[in-house]
């Protein structure tokens, strides 16, 4: 990933772009004061840096019928590369995984699970996570309620030299 300077101009689109991504050029232009073309050039500039990693819609799960969210610490025997990777690579095919971190503390992975309900949930842990390779312990924590769902990422935390 190349590495380029963020300035304020870069930050305003980045923020506009996270509230709205389906903004044409001119209106993105017309929110953060620049001329279309600049606007089109910086846009294009981050995507090519891959600031900008791509464009998605923000789903409601609970209205897709996934009311459960939860979340698994999983262990793994062995702290090997190799083992780590074979986990890492049967995670990535698991739809039901929203996301998933390697992690520092009691536990090595933390994965973010949806399910329809605490029945399909059961079924997906103790057939398909508990069955992964090299787990050793798994402890899950469903969350009871979103009070702060990710809808973007702090970019005045970012450490760029406009902030």
């Amino acid at each position: 990933m190349p590495d380029i300077d963020i300035d304020a101009g870069d930050l305003r689109i980045l923020s506009a772009l996270q509230t709205d991504a389906r903004l044409t050029v001119q209106e993105l232009a017309d929110s953060v004061a620049m001329s279309t073309s600049a606007a089109w050039r910086r846009v294009k500039r981050l995507e090519q840096a891959a600031i900008i990693k791509g464009y998605n819609a923000a789903l409601d799960r609970r209205a897709l019928g996934l009311g459960v969210l939860a979340f698994i610490r999983v262990t793994i025997d062995s702290h090997s590369r190799d083992e780590a990777r074979r986990f890492e690579e049967q995670v990535l095919d698991l739809d039901a995984v929203t996301a998933c971190w390697s992690i520092a503390g009691e536990a090595d992975f933390l994965l973010q699970v949806v399910a329809s309900d605490l029945d399909s949930y059961a079924d997906f842990a103790m057939n398909v996570v508990r069955r992964l390779p090299g787990i050793k312990e798994m402890h899950t924590m469903f969350a009871l309620k979103e009070v702060k769902p990710l809808s973007g990422l702090p970019l005045q935390l970012s450490g760029s030299s406009a902030t």
